[in-house]
């Protein structure tokens, strides 16, 4: 297995719940995170070797990421493994896929690549690389079996993950927040590079907000102690580490459950918000090279996933030249204070939670034992097991 980032590590542990019990003695190993690593997963390298967002950054560490790809294809031919399963991370595990199945080692990919937002030349590439895709959106199931692609859609793991009904009392009392306290998450990224762009942009935003709200609170999870310490080093950089934040490692879900409303950085992140029934406005950055190739790779207006699920602009987007300070407290302002909007808001992301659920363990790990199945059938005694 190879997830590349702690949202990929989200979705292998729902994953590796289901499919540890029925193979208790199976060697699973690749590369990923802490939560992998609690059901006996073994990583043979950093899940932060991987976690490198744009064009141009993934340039910079092209050498290193593609000796990482070399080596575990190496290691895999060698083995060859039962089952070879790509969580998320396209760049990176669909190139090791596409050789892992030309020598005939069945491989699966769970969560799939966004084809129906940008870059859908990519099917043809799933197509040569992928055995079985596990896909976490109703409507992508479709997509792949009409490109020929067996798929199978397991729900998103984050929506049994998230309660239906978030204790906000519990969460703040974690965080030693007052009950009636305004709070503002803030999640600038998990990947150093996301960081990099978005913490000035994002803090200083806070910063005019707290001129309007001297009592609001501010919490800002960070995916560990390497994105902590470099987050405190751009706030230095910037003249911003007088802000009072509540900086935390982990418990992204408990500053979530806490908030009244979330600023985020696109992505993954985006649908737990959502998942929470949060208000919030998503806002990115990137290396302006990177950004003025990908805008115009993009087939639709939205960039987050709740906007893209609801298929209209439920939330503010702003990017790049927009997400300016300024613009984002502004913005920010209307989601911790429009009552209408909130309850409005509440309701939708109540009803997607419920389209998104499934019981993705189970069935994500019965998809996965049927391909091994479905593999070994006339070809006992050639893998060993793994």
């Amino acid at each position: 297995m190879v997830a590349g980032e702690a949202s990929g590590d989200l979705l292998a542990d729902r994953l590796l719940s289901g499919l540890r019990p029925a193979l208790p003695e199976a060697y699973i190993h690749g590369i990923g995170g802490k939560r992998m690593a609690q059901h006996g997963f073994v990583s043979d390298w950093p899940m932060e070797k991987l976690a490198v967002r744009g064009l141009f950054e993934v340039l910079a560490h092209y050498r290193e990421i593609k000796g990482i790809q070399n080596a575990l294809r190496d290691r895999l031919l060698a083995e060859r493994p039962a089952v070879f399963i790509g969580v998320d991370a396209p760049d990176f595990n669909l190139g090791l896929e596409a050789q892992l199945k030309a020598a005939g080692i069945p491989t699966m990919h769970f969560i799939g690549p966004s084809i129906w937002a940008w870059r859908g030349g990519r099917i043809k590439k799933i197509a040569n690389s992928v055995s079985h895709m596990l896909v976490v959106f109703p409507f992508e199931e479709e997509i792949y079996r009409k490109a020929g692609i067996p798929a199978t859609y397991v729900g998103h793991p984050m929506a049994e993950v998230i309660p239906l009904v978030p204790d906000v009392a519990a969460a703040r009392a974690t965080l030693g927040l007052a009950g009636d306290a305004p709070v503002l998450a803030i999640l600038p990224g998990s990947r150093m590079s996301e960081l990099k762009y978005n913490t000035v942009a994002f803090i200083g935003a806070a910063k005019l907000l707290l001129q309007r709200e001297p009592g609001l609170r501010i919490v800002v999870p960070m995916a560990g102690e390497r994105q902590r310490q470099y987050f405190e080093q751009l706030l230095r950089e910037s003249g911003l580490q007088d802000v009072p934040l509540i900086i935390t490692e982990g418990q992204s879900h408990v500053a979530l459950a806490t908030a009244d409303a979330v600023l985020v950085a696109s992505g993954t992140a985006t649908l737990e918000v959502a998942l929470f029934k949060k208000p919030m406005v998503i806002g990115y950055k990137m290396m302006r090279a990177s950004w003025h190739i990908l805008r115009h790779m993009a087939y639709q207006p939205w960039i987050g996933l709740p906007n893209i699920l609801a298929r209209e602009f439920l939330v503010p987007e702003l990017v790049q030249d927009a997400a300016t300070p300024q613009a984002l407290a502004e913005a920010l302002w209307t989601q911790l204070n429009d009552t209408g909007h909130r309850a409005v808001l509440r309701q939708r992301f109540t009803d997607m939670h419920h389209s998104l659920l499934r019981n993705t363990a189970k069935e994500s790990a019965q998809a996965v034992l049927d391909l091994i199945a479905h593999s070994a059938v006339g070809t006992a005694g050639t893998r060993a097991p793994a």
